[in-house]
C-alpha cells in the first residue's frame, strides 16, 4: 500500500560539510549553526536540517545531523532532545530500509519519553514501531501497537496521530484484502485530519483500495489528487509512491507503456533518495510488466534486483509478490523446475503472512482495542461505586459484629440452662420431643425437594418450548423479508431503465420493513422516446412485520392500479391507491375501525419533455438547483383512512434542468436519535444534503450511510429508513 504516516516530533540535520545543493531554508539553518552556542537551541536547528535534507531524499547527510544532534543532546543531558534524535533517526533508516536499526533507535526514543511520561512521545513512538513491524509481515504486532498508539492519541486529543494510526490500521486490513474495512478506517482518518500532507497519504490509500476492487475511475481520482498535494508540498517521497500508484492503475488497465514509464520515473526518484522500499515495489512491477509483453530476459533481470532488495529490508508482503512473478516467468519460459522452487517460496511467505490463525490476531486486537476503550470509559464510574460499596460494607461488619457478640451471649447462656437440664429427669422427654421434631422437619425439606426438581424439569421444559417457538417466528419472519425483498423492484430494473444517476439508501429498523421503494418504466410513446419513469418513496404505517404486511399489499395495489388499470398520474393513483386501503382494511360488517395506510412521495418523471409529476402524502420532496435547496409541501393526510375531511390528492409539476437533484425520503432518518439523546430533525438533514449534492450519487449514498450511524452511535435504530436521490 502507499506510503504509512510517520510521526516525528522534529527531525535532526548535519553539518554545512555534507549539503548538496541547499535550498534557501537550508541555508538559513545553515548560517544559525555558525553563531549558535552549544546548547538546546543548536539541537533544535540541527532537528530542522536534518528535517529538509529528509525531505529531498538525501538520507545519508540527515543521519549524520542527527548523530550530531544525538550527540549535543547527550552532553547537555536534554532529555527530550535525546528522545527526539533517536526518534527523527530512526526515520531515516526506515526509508533506508535498515529496520532493526529503526526499532532499535524507536525504542530508546519509546523508554526516554516513559521516564519522562510524554505521553504525546510515547503515541508517536508507538504508531511508528507499528509501521515496521507492517513492513516485515507481522500484522498481528503491528494492530498492536497501532491501536496502542491510536488509544493514547485519542486519550490527549491528539488528532493528527489519530487520524495517522486510523489510516496505518487500514492499511493492514488491505494487505489482507478486507477492502471495505480498510475504506472505513482511510475515511476516519481523512474525517479527521485536515492537515495537506496527512490528507495526501489519505488520499493516496483510498485510491489503492479503489484499484484493488477493481474502479479505476475513483482510483486514478484520488490518486491524483494526492500527487497534486504532493507536488504542491514538494514531497518526494509522496510523489514517488503516487507515480507507483497512477503506473498500477495504468497496468490494470491494460495500458502497459504508460504503466512503464510512471515506474520508471518513481524507480529513478527513489533510487536517487535511497528509498529502498520503493525501490524494491518498483522492480518487482516493471519485472511483471516485462513478462506480460515477452520480455523474459529483462523482467528476470529486474524481479532478481527486486529479490535482492526486499531480502536487504526484510518485506515479506514485497518478496511474496516477486517469487509469485518469477514461478509465473520459469513456468512460462518452460524452466519448470526453477518455477517450482519459487511456487514453494512463495507459498511458505503466505502461510507465513495470511494464516488463519494471523487474521484471528487481528481480530483479537481490535476487539481489545473497543474493550480497552469501554473499560476506561466506565473505570471512574466503577471507583465511584467501589468507594460507596466499602463504606457500605464497613457498615454491615459493624452490624454483624454486634449481632454476632449478642448470638454469643445467647449461647453462653443456652449453655447454662442445658447444663441444669441435664441433671433433671425431664431432660429424656425434652430430648425425644426433639428428635421427633427434626424427623418432621426432615420429611418436609425432603417433600420440598421433591416438588422444586419437578418445578425445575417443567421450567426446562417450558424454557425448551419458548426457545423452539421463538427460532421458529425469527424464521418466518426471515422468510418473510425474502418474499419482501422480491417484491421491491431490483437495483437492477432500476439502473436499466432510470436514465440518469441515482442512489437508494434502504435501512430497514428490522428484519422486514414498513418502509418500501418501488418503480417502473412505461414504453416510450416514439421510436426515441424514453417513456415516464415511475418511483415512489414510501413508509407504512408500523415497521416490522406489521409495517411488511401493509408495504407487500400497497406494493400490490400500485401494480394493479399504475400496470392493469393504466391510471397514469401520481395524484390519482394515490387516490385510487386510498381507496383500495380503506376498503381491505374496513370490509363490509366489521365492527373494527382501521385507520392504517402509509406516507408517500410518488414521481412520474417524464425525461422527453423534461417534466416531473409528483404528489405527496404527508413527506415532502426537495429539490436542489443552482446550490440552492426548494422544499415542496406535502398534503397533509396519509394514503388510507383520515379522522378529519379527506379530499383529493394535489398534482405537482416541476420543469426540470440539467443538474438538477431530486431528494424524497421517509422520516426515519431525520426521526432518528443520537448519542445525545436528540433527534437529527429535518434542518440537520436538508443541510447535510446541500453539503454534498456535488459529489457522485454513489459517495453521498456512502456518506449519507455513514453520518446516520456515526450519529446513532450505540443507540438503536428507532424506525425505518428510506432515502433516494436523483441527478438530471
Amino acid at each position: 500500500m502507499k506510503k504509512l504516516f510517520f510521526f516525528p516530533l522534529f527531525i535532526f540535520l548535519l553539518p554545512a560539510a555534507f549539503c548538496q545543493k541547499p535550498t534557501s531554508k537550508i541555508d538559513s539553518l545553515l548560517n544559525l549553526l555558525k553563531t549558535d552556542k552549544p546548547d538546546t537551541n543548536k539541537v533544535t536547528h540541527l532537528f530542522k536540517l536534518c528535517s529538509e535534507f529528509e525531505n529531498i531524499g538525501l538520507y545519508d547527510t540527515a543521519i549524520q545531523y542527527g548523530n550530531c544532534a544525538l550527540q549535543l543532546a547527550q552532553q547537555l543531558n536534554f532529555k527530550k532532545g535525546i528522545a527526539d534524535s533517536y526518534s527523527n533517526i530512526g526515520i531515516v533508516y526506515y526509508y533506508q530500509g535498515n529496520y532493526s536499526k529503526t526499532i532499535e533507535d524507536w525504542l530508546q526514543a519509546l523508554k526516554i519519553d516513559e521516564e519522562q511520561k510524554n505521553k504525546k512521545g510515547m503515541a508517536t513512538h508507538l504508531g511508528n514501531i507499528g509501521i515496521v513491524y507492517n513492513e516485515q509481515g507481522d500484522y498481528s504486532k503491528a494492530l498492536e501497537y497501532y491501536f496502542k498508539a491510536l488509544k493514547m492519541a485519542e486519550d490527549i486529543g491528539y488528532k493528527k496521530l489519530q487520524a495517522g494510526n486510523l489510516s496505518n490500521i487500514g492499511s493492514v486490513y488491505y494487505i489482507q484484502g478486507d477492502y471495505l474495512k480498510a475504506l472505513e478506517y482511510d475515511f476516519k482518518a481523512l474525517e479527521i485530519d485536515k492537515n495537506k500532507e496527512s490528507t495526501a497519504t489519505e488520499l493516496g490509500n483510498i485510491g489503492i483500495v479503489y484499484l484493488k476492487k477493481g474502479d479505476y475511475l475513483k482510483a486514478l481520482e484520488y490518486t491524483h489528487k494526492a500527487l497534486k498535494i504532493d507536488e504542491e508540498l514538494k514531497n518526494k517521497e509522496g510523489i514517488a509512491e503516487e507515480l507507483t500508484s497512477i503506473g498500477g492503475i495504468y497496468q490494470l488497465k491494460k495500458n502497459l507503456p504508460q504503466a512503464l514509464d510512471y515506474y520508471s520515473k518513481s524507480l529513478k526518484m527513489a533510487e536517487e533518495m535511497g528509498y529502498k522500499q520503493l525501490q524494491a515495489t518498483n522492480l518487482s512491477n516493471i519485472g511483471t510488466l516485462y513478462i506480460t509483453t515477452g520480455k523474459f530476459k529483462a523482467a528476470e533481470q529486474y524481479l532478481k534486483r527486486a529479490i535482492t532488495t526486499n531480502e536487504s529490508i526484510g518485506t515479506l508482503n514485497g518478496l511474496l509478490n516477486v517469487e509469485e512473478s518469477l514461478s509465473q516467468l520459469y513456468d512460462t519460459t518452460g524452466r519448470f523446475k526453477e518455477a517450482l522452487i519459487h511456487y514453494k517460496k512463495a507459498i511458505a511467505l503466505k502461510d507465513t503472512l495470511f494464516s488463519q490463525e494471523n487474521k484471528k490476531q487481528l481480530v483479537r486486537k481490535e476487539m481489545k482495542f473497543e474493550f480497552d476503550k469501554k473499560e476506561a470509559i466506565t473505570k471512574a464510574e466503577n471507583e465511584k461505586q467501589q468507594a460507596i460499596a466499602e463504606e457500605k460494607s464497613r457498615k454491615q461488619k459493624i452490624i454483624i459484629w454486634s449481632v454476632a457478640f449478642g448470638l454469643l451471649l445467647v449461647v453462653v447462656f443456652a449453655g447454662f440452662i442445658f447444663r441444669s437440664l441435664r441433671i433433671t429427669r425431664k431432660q429424656k422427654n425434652i430430648i425425644e420431643l426433639q428428635k421427633n421434631e427434626v424427623s418432621k422437619q426432615k420429611d418436609i425439606a425432603d417433600s420440598q425437594r421433591i416438588i422444586a426438581e419437578e418445578l425445575r424439569e417443567i421450567s426446562e421444559k417450558q424454557k425448551h418450548i419458548v426457545e423452539e417457538k421463538q427460532k421458529e417466528i425469527v424464521d418466518s419472519i426471515t422468510y418473510a423479508r425474502r418474499i419482501q425483498r422480491a417484491l421491491l423492484t431490483s437495483d437492477e430494473y432500476i439502473k436499466n431503465n432510470l436514465p440518469a444517476e441515482h442512489f437508494i439508501l434502504f435501512k430497514p429498523k428490522d428484519i422486514v420493513s414498513g418502509d418500501f421503494y418501488w418503480a417502473l418504466r412505461t414504453p416510450p410513446s416514439g421510436e426515441k422516446g424514453k417513456g415516464l419513469f415511475y418511483i415512489a418513496t414510501a413508509d407504512c404505517t408500523g415497521h416490522g412485520v406489521p409495517g411488511a404486511f401493509m408495504s407487500m399489499l400497497n406494493i400490490s395495489y400500485l401494480n394493479e392500479n399504475v400496470i392493469e388499470r393504466g391510471i397514469s398520474l401520481p395524484h390519482n393513483i394515490l387516490d385510487a391507491q386510498r381507496t383500495e386501503i380503506i376498503k381491505a382494511l374496513n370490509p363490509s360488517g366489521s365492527t373494527e375501525v382501521s385507520k392504517d395506510g402509509m406516507d408517500c412521495i410518488l414521481c412520474v418523471y417524464d425525461f422527453d419533455k423534461m417534466l416531473l409529476h409528483f404528489a405527496s402524502a404527508n413527506n415532502p420532496l426537495w429539490l436542489v438547483r443552482n446550490g440552492e435547496l426548494i422544499e415542496y409541501k406535502a398534503d397533509k393526510m396519509p394514503v388510507g383512512k383520515y379522522i378529519e375531511d379527506m379530499h383529493p390528492f394535489t398534482l405537482q409539476t416541476i420543469e426540470l434542468q440539467k443538474d438538477d437533484i431530486i431528494y424524497t425520503s421517509t422520516d426515519g432518518f431525520a426521526d432518528q436519535f443520537g448519542t445525545n439523546n436528540k433527534k437529527l430533525m429535518k434542518k440537520t438533514f436538508k443541510e447535510e444534503l446541500l453539503k454534498i449534492h456535488l459529489h457522485p450519487m454513489s459517495e453521498q449514498k456512502e456518506y449519507l450511510n455513514h453520518f446516520f450511524e456515526n450519529w446513532k452511535g450505540n443507540t438503536q435504530q428507532i424506525d425505518d429508513v428510506c432515502v433516494i436521490g436523483i441527478r438530471i
